[in-house]
């Protein structure tokens, strides 16, 4: 998502007293710092912008290395990630595609209305990112038969075994209970865990990458240049 460059003639016109190669090590060296600090950059921002980021999202951005034959580093998201990772939409702003649950909350849920986003209700237990659970997330799931693999789902037999755990439901259409998934203790009282809603998220542009990643390229590339050239003149008059 930015490229951090170094002018070749530039580096060859005040560089005379290197040689070539020892030149272009010297910048290699100093576009990695350079983008290691873009990274560190995005990383603080996104502890700014959002409540107890992930290591999903810590780990959206990678650093594509500079070489002696391609002297220009990249801070790019990882492959992995494609156009699903919800910080594209944190960038640009717009509408958030439906992750993986809703997706399959959607597909599998016997549900009358559309399920197009979920949130955590109050009645949820949460992790330490302020995430839906994944122990009870996979409660939930097995007891309403949403999971991807039916074997895992909740039968009559295992909910007799197991009477002293809660069990989960969605209310029927007419309830007067509202649209989610409701948990029931074993006492009989009820809270809801989760949130279901007919709307996708339309978020406004957050994170601002580019336009704070540019300042920190453009404010800390001379002093890694300096640094990394003064430490391969060294090596050099070593070397001699």
């Amino acid at each position: 998502m930015l490229k951090i460059t170094i002018d070749d003639a530039d580096l060859q016109r005040n560089l005379r007293q290197l040689a070539d190669k020892d030149a272009r090590m010297a910048a290699v060296w100093a576009l990695n710092d350079t983008a290691a600090d873009v990274l560190e950059h995005v990383h603080a921002n996104m502890d700014r912008v959002f409540d107890r980021p992930t290591r999903f999202t810590k780990g959206a951005f990678r650093i594509k290395r500079a070489r002696p034959q391609d002297l220009e580093a990249e801070v790019v998201e990882r492959d992995r990630q494609g156009r699903r990772h919800y910080l594209k939409v944190q960038e640009l702003g717009g509408q958030r595609p439906q992750t993986g649950l809703e997706a399959l909350l959607s597909s599998r849920v016997a549900y009358a209305g559309i399920i197009q986003s979920v949130t955590p209700a109050p009645g949820a237990r949460l992790d330490a990112y302020g995430n839906w659970s994944i122990g009870e997330r996979n409660q939930a799931l097995s007891a309403i038969q949403a999971q991807r693999d039916p074997t895992t789902n909740t039968t009559v037999a295992s909910r007799r075994r197991n009477r002293r755990r809660a069990g989960f439901f969605v209310p029927r259409e007419g309830s007067g209970l509202s649209p989610g998934i409701w948990k029931r203790a074993p006492d009989g009282t009820i809270s809801k865990v989760l949130h279901f809603s007919a709307l996708a998220p339309v978020y406004s542009q957050r994170l601002g990458f580019q336009d704070g990643a540019a300042e920190v390229y453009q404010d800390r590339l001379p002093g890694h240049l300096a640094r990394t050239l003064a430490r391969m003149v060294q090596r050099v008059a070593d070397r001699g």
